[in-house]
């Protein structure tokens, strides 16, 4: 702590001094937030405030950020706690990083977001929706002129457990990403990537990464290509080296008022940490809910048609399988957006389907949308309705008799939005019915959320109520976000 305040000083001091007439620009950010959550199994008070701010003198950029955690409120369902524990309250400066731009030409130390190509074979970002912080510490190149080159060197905390070791174990990540126009019309570009990440002995494995991308664009098609294979070893307990590769691709054609797209992906032992795969799904919707990256394959088509200034349709499906044959998945999105005057109307279905022959289990989704927004009293009223079918299929033992059971259920959900000047108001209302006539008798989760600006720097936001919670997936990983019942409050402060 005091090493980090000893730089801050010194960099501030060397930054004032070299030119009196430059005025330093200083820019923020505040956001404080408090949690009541009535719940048996989880403490009811949640405190968290990150108070974060940038310096702009010259070529120099300085950032840092205090976060306090006391403790920190997780929205996974498997992370939830019933008792306050010493490590769980956590205050300091977490973030801290420096950099020097000139012309095309910059440097950066410290805590730092990049990503190589699509991400498929890097990238290193913080989660805000499922709350993890990828983002390495270390140290960074680039030139951004006619080539466009990325270098990189970093550490990030390990996710095995060594509690063993006094000081936490890092993995390490290094590489070099280019990429240059060979023709007005075509680029070429090429990753080379290392990790080191600890393993379950305490020793560190090694993964080398070495791909290529093409994008070639002339009007009116586009078409981007990445391919990448990797190698791991000098793994645990004298496991054989292993190999893998990564193929996403996506081309487009504008022909107005048509615009038709495909996506093809296919991934075979492609699967770690500081990556984001393409899923070629409109739902980002993964084949298995882990390990996306392990065996994949998928095609994608997409068609928008704007049959006029006021009225336009989407249409996208995939599909999906495992190298094997023996996993399947489907995912349907249609849409049509009608607007007219200050009104709008807008219609939507999803069909998600998923088979597992391995064992024999099968589910479904499938979500009508309705979302109509219209003058009501001087303001627009904006609502939105979905009613949502799933229905799975598993192998269990019922009355003593082992066999394939079928369970289904709907999850209706409304909205309404509306907001008076610098008021905004939103209340919603979900069930889980197990049958059509079963509404009156059903479990209801109602909540309401206000989000005034009570500043041109400052916004409140209250919520109250409760949230069902359930799965969310994002980029190929999905998680189940834990059903909330309480009072959450929010103060955002720009400056």
């Amino acid at each position: 702590m005091k090493s980090r305040l000893i730089v801050i000083i010194f960099l501030l001091s060397v930054l004032f001094s070299l030119n009196a007439q430059s005025t330093p620009q200083i820019s923020g950010l505040n956001e404080m937030q408090f949690i009541y959550r009535t719940a048996p199994d989880s403490l009811n008070a949640y405190f968290r405030d990150s108070f974060g701010f940038n310096l702009d003198y010259r070529n120099f950029t300085f950032g840092m950020k205090f976060i306090a955690e006391l403790p920190k409120y997780s929205v996974n369902q498997d992370e939830l706690i019933d008792e306050l524990w010493p490590y769980l309250l956590s205050a300091g400066w977490k973030e801290l990083y420096v950099k020097y731009e000139q012309d095309s030409f910059s440097i950066l130390a410290g805590n730092m977001s990049e990503t190589f190509g699509s991400g498929m074979n890097f990238r290193a970002w913080e989660d805000i929706e499922f709350d993890e912080d990828n983002r390495l510490t270390g140290f960074s190149l680039k030139y951004d002129n006619k080539i466009k080159l990325k270098s990189l060197y970093g550490a990030i905390p390990s996710t095995n457990d060594h509690s063993i070791l006094e000081d936490p174990m890092l993995d390490l990540a290094y590489g070099l990403d280019a990429l240059y126009p060979v023709l007005d019309l075509l680029s070429l570009g090429g990753t080379a990537m290392a990790m080191r990440t600890s393993a379950d002995d305490g020793r560190y494995n090694q993964r080398d990464i070495f791909g290529g991308r093409l994008l070639f664009n002339l009007d009116p098609v586009e078409v981007n290509a990445e391919y990448s294979g990797s190698k791991l070893y000098k793994r645990e307990n004298g496991l054989p080296a292993q190999n893998g590769s990564a193929i996403y691709s996506t081309a487009n054609v504008n022909l107005y008022p048509f615009t038709i797209g495909a996506a093809y992906k296919r991934y075979d032992q492609f699967s770690y940490r500081l990556q984001d795969l393409p899923m070629a799904n409109y739902h980002n919707e993964p084949l298995e809910d882990l390990n996306p990256g392990l065996s994949e394959e998928g095609l994608q088509g997409m068609l928008t048609w704007s049959a006029a200034d006021n009225l336009s349709f989407n249409l996208d499906y995939a599909e999906a399988w495992n190298l094997e044959q023996t996993k399947h998945m489907n995912d349907l999105y249609a849409a049509v957006d009608y607007t007219i005057g200050s009104s709008f109307i807008g219609a939507e279905f999803s069909h998600l389907e998923k088979q597992n022959e391995e064992n024999d289990t099968w589910q479904k989704e499938l979500t009508p949308a309705l979302h109509i927004a219209f003058p009501f009293v001087g303001r627009t009223l904006s609502l939105k309705a979905q009613h949502k079918y799933l229905a799975k299929e598993k192998l269990e033992t019922v009355d003593g008799v082992y066999g394939p059971v079928i369970t289904d259920h709907w999850e209706p959900r409304l909205q309404a939005d509306i907001a008076f000047g610098k008021l905004a108001l939103s209340a919603s209302a979900q069930s889980n019915w197990e049958d059509m006539g079963a509404v009156m008798d059903s479990q209801y989760w109602t909540n309401f959320e206000a989000k005034y600006s009570a500043f041109t720097h400052t916004d409140l936001t209250l919520f109250v109520g409760r949230e069902a919670g359930g799965k969310v997936c994002r980029n190929g990983i999905c998680r189940y976000v834990a059903p909330f019942q309480g009072i959450k409050f929010e103060v955002a402060t720009r400056f």
